[in-house]
């Protein structure tokens, strides 16, 4: 079992930047795909980033954010710059047993989310 939690969210202005975190506990995620999502309200949950052993990235992101982990400390980070208001949402972190990230992957295990709000 694999237990994932967020943190790093809160609200800033538009053009500055977060980090998120995400530990992971249970298992080392070594043979584990890790991804970001976000939820806005109203809207379905969207991929943002996925770690594989390369990175991946939706185009509405690419460039101003970044994926990494730290596998000695069994965490996964997401770096957001030049944060948009439609950067707001709730911000996941997921995890799947696998080894490369592909479209529409269904991940196994999620975090409880961090709020992110980006104001004008």
């Amino acid at each position: 079992q694999v237990q994932l939690a967020e943190s790093g969210g809160g609200l800033v202005q538009a053009g500055d930047s977060l980090r998120l975190s995400c530990a992971v506990s249970g298992r080392t995620f070594g043979n584990y795909v890790m991804g970001w999502f976000r939820q806005a309200p109203g809207k379905e949950r969207d991929f943002v980033a996925a770690w594989d052993r390369t990175t991946n990235y939706a185009d509405s992101v690419k460039g101003r954010f970044t994926i990494s982990r730290d596998n000695a400390k069994n965490t996964m980070y997401l770096q957001m710059n030049s944060l948009k208001p439609e950067d707001t949402a709730v911000y996941y972190c997921a995890a799947k047993r696998a080894t490369y990230y592909y479209t529409n992957m269904d991940f196994d295990y999620w975090g409880q989310g961090t709020q992110v709000t980006v104001s004008t």
